[in-house]
């Protein structure tokens, strides 16, 4: 019986011994925990304060991380071959010369319709082109179909077009002799952008009109023809083109298939230089 007694007595400690020591253990990780939760708190608050007291450093770090991960997602997109991704330029709708002919009156509407089928050309750059020639024609106090007519027999609408002797744009002005009127859209360059030609184009066509007393004068002066005996028809070829616009424009019935533009003689331009100054 001593022997079971001292059995049954000795596990009872054992027991006792092995609880106290998990207790112990338990107790000890808790207090680890909590110390090393504090330790990361603190941290974390003196990061805080470090990040807010130097703005510098924290714009610096998050430039870096941005940068960090830009830099891995090109890495992917170059991996697929996604050239659209590489080169995406959200902002490049602002550069387009192109407006919805919805949003046009409707005049401005029948017009671009007109000049997009004759010309072979999209609608939505000629709709903007048309609003263009509207807004800056009434401050010009130059009819918006004389202005377009004199893009269409100009250039057909190539914003890019050029002649042997200079002649540049839309409206074909002569960039070198004009310089002066491109400064204020930043330089010559400015010539290829269509709007930008367009403002430049109506200027030139009213000091020519200003200077000759009359348009169908004032145009001969603008292809520089002025001091010749013959303009090769320049001035009727725009006016004609001015009175199918005129037609589209109050409600006429445009010709089922219009005629392709014809241009003005080059030799012309050489004298443009001159009558410019």
């Amino acid at each position: 019986m001593t022997a079971r007694h001292n059995l049954i007595s000795l596990a009872r400690r054992s027991h006792a011994a092995m609880t106290l020591f998990a207790k112990d253990i338990a107790q000890g990780m808790l207090v680890v925990s909590h110390n090393t939760l504090a330790l990361v708190g603190f941290a974390v608050v003196a990061i805080g304060l470090v990040f807010s007291s130097q703005a510098d450093l924290r714009h610096r770090l998050e430039t870096e991380v941005l940068g960090w991960l830009n830099a891995r997602q090109e890495a992917r997109h170059e991996a697929n071959g996604d050239v659209i991704a590489l080169t995406a330029e959200p902002d490049a709708i602002s550069r387009a010369t192109a407006a919805d002919p919805k949003e046009l009156n409707r005049q401005q509407a029948a017009v671009t319709q007109w000049l997009a089928r004759k010309y072979r050309v999209a609608p939505e750059p000629v709709a903007r082109l048309v609003k263009e020639a509207w807004d800056v024609g009434q401050r010009a106090r130059v009819e918006p179909t004389l202005i377009l007519a004199i893009m269409a027999i100009e250039s057909g609408f190539n914003p890019f077009a050029q002649s042997a002797v200079g002649a540049q744009g839309l409206m074909q002005v002569m960039t070198r002799v004009h310089d002066e009127k491109y400064q204020a859209f930043g330089g010559t360059l400015a010539a290829f952008d269509p709007v930008t030609n367009l403002r430049v184009g109506v200027q030139v066509l009213k000091e020519c009109i200003q200077r000759a007393g009359g348009i169908e004068e004032g145009l001969r002066y603008y292809v520089g023809a002025a001091n010749l005996n013959d303009d090769t028809g320049y001035a009727g070829r725009v006016l004609a083109e001015q009175d199918q616009l005129r037609a589209v424009a109050s409600g006429g019935r445009a010709p089922a298939r219009p005629a392709a533009p014809s241009a003005p003689a080059e030799p012309l331009r050489e004298d443009r230089v001159a009558l410019a100054h």
